[in-house]
């Protein structure tokens, strides 16, 4: 059994489920500002935005650090040393902050004490995919 493959498959698959999660969550931010404090639907989106952070994101991410931490582990300290297993590195534990600040975001709502708009979640849905774009640029080219 080939556990390198089988750690790079589960970590692709973990990356995958994380990513839908960075672009689903600020999308659900945009649609929970514009529903009254309190009401249903308001509620709904509370409840929305936790599963998916709680049952998808959380774990997700927990997955990708793991396995990744595996493969560079099996792969041997060399390929922490190049530049692209740093830019990356550097990328991913951005992503992660970006995690915490959505995290900490849903909070906001769940207190009714948000204050951003529906235009800054847009905006900020965009972090994860120049952040991803980087990412798999590093991979697949693997630069010195």
């Amino acid at each position: 059994m080939d556990w390198y493959l089988i750690f790079k498959s589960l970590h692709i698959i973990a990356v995958i489920c994380w990513m839908v999660g960075l672009f689903y969550l600020p999308r659900l931010f945009v649609y929970h500002t514009e529903v009254q404090p309190g009401s249903e639907a308001y509620e709904k989106f509370n409840v929305m935005e936790h599963k998916l952070l709680k049952i998808i994101m959380n774990p997700s991410m927990i997955a990708t650090w793991l396995f990744g931490i595996g493969l560079v582990v099996m792969l041997g300290h060399e390929v922490g040393m190049t530049l692209w297993m740093k830019v990356k590195l550097i990328s991913v534990l951005i992503l992660s902050g970006y995690h915490g600040y959505l995290a900490k975001c849903r909070k906001s709502f769940l207190s009714n004490s948000n204050v951003k708009s529906a235009k800054f979640f847009r905006i900020l849905n965009e972090v994860p995919s120049v952040l991803l774009v980087l990412i798999v640029f590093m991979v697949v080219f693997q630069p010195k």
